[in-house]
């Protein structure tokens, strides 16, 4: 028999390159999806036809319920929130719903449905905040957005139940993880996008916020494989997964820039309403841990990582030139 896995936020960047991972270690893949007349399953193109996707809403731990009885798995992986900080700001209650709470839903309908379930939540770096780098699994929380806050709930939650109910819940404080698959509203696409697009001619500027800030960025297919092998280990742990390199905003847009021979220096435009009210100047992760617990290594290069973005954004914009701008901020 396969074992079973059921993913909720299937349809989202994570959640694809994990199905496609999870596929290919045999599993039987289940994704979570809420009912919508705008579903998009673009991500899950290569696989829509080797997964089951089943009903359920973070915001009805009935459903939750349902879709576990319904699929029976061995592993829960939990990537579905609201996930863009900027929108954070503007839809706190709602962010604290899916993110926060939505976990707690989760954990409840797993341990009622099968107690020995392994369960995985999605952290974020973004819970350290202002906290100085480098950042491990001991280090203080400091969340310094809604987004961040609802992480920090989840992630303690996830420890709750581990330590009052014997599950083996972990979580993956996953630092910046980017792919072809990122939304628009992210600023690694923002900018591989708008480099693609300014060199076919087709965008004229680009506005950008706090260009100083650093982000420690990976490939997202090298980053599934660390959640897996989370829930394969002997007991459960939380686990930093990351780079440990750092770069800013600034070494995005020259490196994304440089890739199709243009100086971002003469499209970039500083827009003071896309910067963040209270700001995350540093993000570095120490995922030593990660690397010597579960052996752990990342694959993929910055550089290499931007190339393949911005070379994926080209194709994307030759294809379809009328698609659309994103000017969400940093």
């Amino acid at each position: 028999m396969p074992r079973k896995a059921l993913i909720t936020g299937v349809t989202g960047q994570d959640g694809s390159y994990l199905a496609e991972f999870l596929l290919q270690k045999g599993y039987h893949v289940s994704g979570l999806v809420r009912r919508s007349s705008s579903l998009t399953l673009d991500r899950l193109s290569n696989v829509i036809d080797q997964i089951d996707l089943v009903s359920g809403d973070l915001l009805d731990q009935n459903s939750l319920s349902a879709a576990i009885e319904r699929t029976e798995p061995d592993e829960i992986y939990n990537l579905a929130a609201q996930s863009f900080v900027a929108t954070s700001w503007q839809q706190a209650d709602l962010t604290g719903q899916f993110t926060a709470l939505g976990v707690s839903r989760l954990l409840e309908a797993a341990r009622l449905a099968n107690p020995q379930v392994r369960f995985y939540q999605a952290s974020s770096s973004e819970m350290f905040g202002s906290t100085n780098p480098p950042q491990n699994e001991l280090s203080p929380f400091h969340p310094r957005s809604p987004y961040a806050v609802a992480k920090v709930y989840g992630h303690y939650m996830t420890q709750n139940y581990r330590e009052s109910f014997g599950m083996f819940a972990c979580s993956g404080i996953l630092f910046n993880h980017e792919s072809p698959r990122r939304g628009l509203e992210f600023v690694t696409r923002k900018v591989t996008n708008a480099a693609a697009r300014i060199k076919l001619g087709l965008q004229r500027e680009l506005r950008m916020g706090n260009l100083n800030a650093k982000r420690d960025w990976g490939f997202a297919g090298d980053y599934v494989e660390a959640m897996w092998m989370m829930l394969q280990a002997d007991s459960p742990r939380d686990y930093v997964v990351a780079t440990g390199i750092s770069h800013s905003v600034e070494e995005l847009l020259e490196v994304a820039f440089r890739h199709v021979e243009l100086d971002y220096r003469e499209f970039v435009r500083i827009d003071s309403a896309l910067i963040r009210p209270a700001e995350v100047d540093y993000l570095c992760g120490d995922s030593t841990r990660a690397r010597e617990a579960l052996g752990w290594r990342p694959r993929t290069s910055f550089e290499e990582l931007i190339a393949m973005m911005v070379e994926a954004d080209l194709e994307n914009n030759r294809r379809n030139p009328h698609s659309a701008k994103t000017t969400a901020g940093f």
